[in-house]
């Protein structure tokens, strides 16, 4: 029989976990902000550094490397010593590195800035992550990484509306300073709301797994950074891409080897090799590729297309947000009534049929228009992701959450590089098939393949109505091939749904189901 003080208690535990999660959210939200406010800072620090486009090119990209290679070792840390400490720990770091950024002198010093900030975000990443496996059980998990992703979405229009006001108004730094008072939050929030929790067993560490994965994911990272920038024609992109899938085989190989010789692999060949977590963890990732292709092009459309300003892209992005928010909260509920597989499922028919719609985009569309199909694709995009996310996660054993936890991150964050080089190879292959350039001189031919924003450019310059709808036409036709492509990922999203994820729900790690 329960006493009153063990229902006061067990209500201030359930509150704590929320409460803790809040502290999550935060801790995610400062690395979330930092990537969004960059996409619109990076003319500004070409001024302010004396940044080429190389250098700018790498301000974007060393990040992205870092946090790729830092996102399995860091899994790998937390599990041994400790979580929360490696969050903590990871969260100083991105503070520091987010003082550098506004201090640096040189593009050298704000892109080793940059690099350990790459590093730290992969740590607090990966650890708060790890945080829903620890302090939710699987009734309670859907709900928690629908919370989660709801306020992870929430950087997406803030960080440009944000940068984009203060380099309107302030001092560029500012961009980067704002990192600190979220990371001061996070950090006080997490030390006295967020558990330490570390994995029991004291094996030898991996250590040749860490290396041949850091290697792969870096190769595999960079070379879709260089499709997106240079084409899928690139050859130093493919090569790059081919080798890193190989060292990735490789990795896989060995960690099958250290395990039958009784070793204990940084990644449990039994849990990649369980479809409850694999192809759920796949599809998360897969899910983020439609967004990712909206990220990409909608801002443009929005400024090229429409003339509106940074700011005001920003603004017409919160409907992308809305969306996100609106498929990812209820995915919770949907999961405990239908399952994982129906639930991932639907998100993706949902996906696939909005994108479609958003096909027939033309330059003279309507904002509300562009805002509704733009709303539904994100409903379903957060949907599948979320529920994706949960059934995955209810996998893993809190023995193991940390290294489990980065696997799905590394699904997850590899979608942003390659749904970027994606969207960008069918964008700007369309666009550029759709041209008319007629009796141009070669310089100003050569301007208007290159962007839109050329494009535009050089119809001002010349006066050319005719030339400036040629070419806003050419890039919408673009936008809407990139929308099929995105469609036709909803269409695999659900074939792959329906025909691997099991249909029954796996059974709680609580109770032994989740693999350690």
């Amino acid at each position: 029989m329960y006493h009153m003080s063990d229902v006061v208690s067990q209500n201030r535990t359930a509150a704590q976990k929320w409460w803790a999660l809040v502290a999550v959210c935060l801790c995610v939200l400062a690395v979330s902000l930092d990537g969004t406010v960059l996409s619109v800072a990076l003319p500004t620090l070409g001024n302010a550094l004396g940044a080429s486009e190389s250098d700018l090119e790498w301000f974007q990209s060393g990040y992205l490397l870092t946090l790729a290679a830092g996102v399995l070792p860091a899994g790998l840390v937390g599990d041994r010593f400790g979580r929360k400490k490696v969050l903590l720990v990871s969260l100083v770091i991105f503070g520091l590195g987010s003082i550098l950024c506004a201090e640096a002198w040189s593009p050298t010093v704000f892109l080793i800035a940059r690099l350990f900030m790459g590093l730290a975000g992969a740590g607090v990443t990966v650890m708060a992550f790890s945080a829903l496996v620890v302090l939710f059980d699987d009734k309670q998990r859907p709900r928690a990484v629908g919370v989660y992703e709801s306020a992870n979405f929430l950087a997406l229009p803030l960080g440009p509306i944000l940068g984009g006001w203060m380099l309107s108004h302030l001092w560029w730094g500012w961009v980067f300073l704002i990192n600190v008072p979220v990371v001061a939050i996070g950090l006080v929030v997490g030390i006295i709301l967020i558990p330490e929790s570390r994995s029991s067993e004291r094996a030898p560490q991996d250590w040749v797994g860490v290396l041949l994965s850091t290697m792969g994911l870096v190769a595999v990272t960079y070379g879709l950074i260089r499709a997106g920038s240079n084409g899928w024609s690139d050859g130093v992109a493919i090569a790059l891409i081919g080798g890193g899938v190989l060292v990735l085989v490789g990795f896989a190989l060995w960690e099958r080897r250290f395990a039958a010789r009784g070793g204990r692999p940084m990644v449990d060949p039994d849990l990649l090799r369980s479809r409850s977590f694999t192809v759920p963890a796949v599809l998360s990732g897969l899910a983020g590729l439609g967004l990712i292709g909206l990220l990409f092009n909608m801002p443009q459309y929005f400024q090229a297309v429409h003339g509106v300003d940074a700011f005001g892209s920003g603004l017409r992005l919160l409907p992308l947000v809305g969306g996100l928010i609106v498929g990812a909260l209820p995915a919770g509920w949907l999961v405990r009534r239908i399952g994982s597989k129906l639930t991932v499922t639907i998100g993706f028919v949902i996906l696939a049929g909005a994108a479609f719609v958003g096909t027939s985009t033309r330059t003279d569309s309507t904002t509300e228009f562009v805002a509704i199909w733009m709303a539904v694709v994100c409903a379903g995009s957060g949907l599948a992701l979320t529920a994706g996310t949960a059934a995955a996660l209810s996998r893993l054993s809190e023995a193991r959450s940390g290294i489990g936890s980065a696997i799905v991150q590394t699904f997850q964050k590899t979608a942003g590089p390659f749904g970027t080089a994606v969207a960008g190879s069918v964008l700007a292959g369309t666009y550029r098939a759709n041209l008319h350039l007629g009796e141009l001189p070669s310089s100003a031919a050569a301007a208007v393949r290159q962007s839109v924003y050329g494009g535009v450019a050089v119809a001002n310059k010349l006066g050319s109505a005719s030339l400036a709808r040629d070419v806003r036409l050419a890039f919408t036709n673009g936008v809407d091939a990139s929308l099929l492509v995105t469609a036709c990922v909803g269409v695999a999203g659900v074939a792959i749904a329906l025909a691997l994820i099991p249909r029954r729900r796996p059974e709680s790690s609580s109770a032994g189901g989740a693999i350690g």
